[in-house]
């Protein structure tokens, strides 16, 4: 049902979107007739995403002051695919290799991937064509007892699958059967060739169903307790909409999907077809380019946790660079230089907020002493993750560890030697412990341009950063509100450079080594000697996130382009999970294994014809009833179907050969609703 189509009661009806960012988790409630209803936020809890989405639901529905019963779709952008594949995490799997030899798990990083969960090499496959060798499932029969008691899961991938998936299907209904374990085909992800990249696409999906099961299980129980009993959808990573179900086996199209929500959001707020998209949070800046009303996708796959995809997700480039960045001193040169990020630190006015007057007096105190110290400015306190995760612990890291508390304590006290500085980093590397520090979200504070937080903590904090001295002696700044205005200007160039640097990238260049050169530096800085510089970007850029109002506007400036920070523009990609559609794509190939017939491959079909017409037909009428399948249990009732066909045909000697052809569905319509 497309959104210009329906109906009043449909326009008027009430959505919630929630979208799990790495610093906070945003709700908002949205309908088509009234747009943002209400928004809330709180903070995002990494050990418990669904404790996070709690939270922020409960709050956007007591500042509605709505019966939550009456909430007719639920719809979430979550980050816990992308953190777990950057961060090694998931299930142990044994994965099936049909017709494959150990020397292609050097292929594609599979080995990396793979690690020390099992392989088990079995004869059998397809080749171009689709013509099936002879399959042994003995060596699968032998390794199934042990596989079942020791993996949670099982990635199949058989060669030449996306021509004729018989054998992974026949080995999936073994493994169940077996097992009663979740099985993930290659040819269930990607319809493309490259088998070593499609066995490390399997192999990271399996590994994430019981984490995404978990989260969804979570929250649909959540829902449930307040009487929330709507469609659960979560956006994927090229931003379109998939339900609850079809996520729990697919996982692994949810990469990227924060990201891909918030372009969807940005489209949606500003009506802009082609732009640059900037989403400043707490940690990053993710930088993405809008080509003609959709999200440019990456062509070669998403590459998460370093390893490259065949999902298709939005071209994304994500740098450590937001409102709550470390900031360090790089005192080497001879004008001192202040660096942000990548580290992510609590902000000192955030930690005052919620930890009281104590953070004030340890600010005060330090600010007392007659000589300043390292330490100055610096907490630390637990995470708040479950005891279990901090098993494996060195002997000093567990000291450490131990002492720390969940109220926060100055480092300055804490610790007693300069070694004990990497112990606490190695903690903060596991995710144990936050570091608070002065941010940008500070400085923001102090000149009076944010008022969330404790503002009193934020010039504390900046006092005791100028009392540090360059390598010859001079102060950084002179008061606090100078040293904030250096970082806020710091934050704008950098927010410029980011932004120049994908869209060098999208041209083709080297983006970083580009955005170092002199006439780059020229061009931003404003100076100019004989020779002026300008630099000119073909489309605006649209500022999404709480703290683009407080930074975009100087950065259009700054690049002399059109910088637009739409309203709600805190919660964009809360509002992308709501506003985007259902939208599912199916191939069929057709190929010539000999001359005068034409084998149809659509999926688990495979049927030979004697003429191309009626090969090319078949195939585009299987596709549409393929399609239109996959569109309902990706959560769609109403879908447009469009196919394209792709045929690749010789002429030599006048004579016309068909080579092959390659048609697309695609299925898209916006998501079933409760009635």
């Amino acid at each position: 049902m497309a959104a210009d189509r329906a109906t009043g009661d449909e326009r008027n009806a009430l959505f919630l979107g929630i979208d799990t960012g790495g610093t906070y988790t945003d709700a908002v409630l949205w309908s088509q007739a009234r747009g943002v209803v209400a928004k809330a936020k709180a903070l995002t809890t990494r050990h418990d995403l669904a404790e996070g989405i709690a939270n922020a639901a409960d709050r956007v529905i007591a500042t509605a002051e709505i019966n939550p019963g009456i909430i007719r779709l639920v719809s979430m952008s979550t980050t816990l695919a992308t953190n777990a594949l950057v961060e090694g995490q998931g299930g142990r799997i044994g994965l099936v290799m049909i017709g494959f030899t150990e020397a292609d798990l050097d292929k594609s990083g599979l080995r990396q991937a793979l690690g020390s969960d099992p392989v088990v090499f079995i004869a059998g496959g397809h080749d171009v064509h689709g013509q099936a060798k002879a399959l042994d499932m003995e060596a699968l029969e032998k390794a199934l007892p042990n596989l079942a008691r020791t993996v949670s899961g099982f990635a199949v991938c058989a060669y030449f699958a996306v021509r004729n998936p018989s054998h992974e299907l026949a080995m999936r209904d073994r493994i169940r059967k077996k097992t009663g374990l979740p099985v993930t085909c290659s040819h269930e992800l990607s319809a493309k060739l490259n088998g070593p990249r499609r066995a490390l696409t399997t192999v990271l999906n399996a590994r994430l169903i019981a984490m995404i099961d978990r989260l969804i299980t979570a929250t649909e129980g959540f829902l449930d307790r307040r009487g929330i009993h709507a469609p659960l959808m979560v956006v994927r990573g090229d931003g379109a909409l998939v339900s609850a179900a079809f996520a729990r086996t697919r996982p692994i199209e949810t990469i990227l999907s924060g990201p891909a929500a918030s372009l969807v959001g940005a489209r949606h707020l500003t009506g802009l077809d082609n732009a640059l998209v900037s989403d400043i949070g707490g940690t990053t800046t993710d930088v993405a380019v809008l080509d003609r009303g959709r999200p440019r996708l990456d062509p070669e796959g998403a590459t998460v946790g370093g390893f490259r995809t065949m999902v298709e997700a939005v071209a994304m480039r994500t740098f450590g660079l937001g409102g709550d960045s470390e900031i360090t001193l790089d005192d080497q040169a001879l004008t001192p230089k202040l660096k942000l990020g990548p580290r992510r630190l609590v902000p000192l006015s955030l930690l005052a907020k919620n930890h009281g007057s104590d953070v004030i007096a340890h600010l005060e105190r330090q600010l007392k002493a007659p000589q300043p110290g390292r330490l100055d400015g610096r907490f630390a306190l637990r995470t708040g993750v479950p005891a279990a995760l901090a098993a494996g612990l060195s002997a000093s890291e567990a000291e450490l560890h131990d002492r720390i508390t969940v109220e926060p304590q100055p480092l300055d006290k804490l610790l007693s030697s300069t070694s004990q500085t990497a112990t606490l980093n190695r903690l903060v590397s596991r995710g144990l412990v936050h570091i608070s520090g002065f941010t940008p979200s500070d400085a923001c504070h102090v000149l009076g341009l944010q008022h969330n937080w404790d503002a009193d903590a934020a010039r504390l904090g900046a006092a005791l950063f100028i009392r540090r001295k360059d390598s010859i002696g001079r102060p950084l700044a002179e008061t606090p509100e100078a040293l904030a205005q250096q970082v806020h200007a710091a934050l704008i160039r950098r927010s410029c450079e980011v932004i120049l640097e994908t869209a060098f990238a999208e041209d083709g260049l080297d983006g970083p080594q580009t955005v170092k050169s002199p006439l780059i530096e020229r061009a931003l800085s404003g100076k100019s000697g004989i020779a002026g510089v300008r630099i000119a970007i073909d489309r605006p850029i649209i500022g999404l996130g709480a703290s683009a109002p407080i930074y975009y506007p100087a950065v259009g400036e700054m690049l002399g382009v059109e910088a637009r920070v739409p309203r709600d523009s805190d919660v964009a990609n809360a509002i992308g999970a709501v506003v985007g559609q259902v939208r599912v794509s199916l191939t069929a190939e057709i190929s010539q294994p000999v001359e005068g017939r034409f084998r149809v491959s659509a999926g688990e079909t495979i049927r030979d014809f004697g003429e191309e017409a009626a090969a090319l037909a078949f195939a585009e009428s299987t596709l549409r009833e393929q399609v239109s399948a996959r569109a309902m249990q990706a959560g769609t009732d109403g879908a447009e179907i469009i196919v394209s066909h792709d045929i690749r045909a010789a002429t030599i000697e006048d004579k016309r050969t068909f080579v092959e052809a390659i048609l697309t569905a695609t299925a898209s319509g916006r998501p079933r609703i409760a009635r």
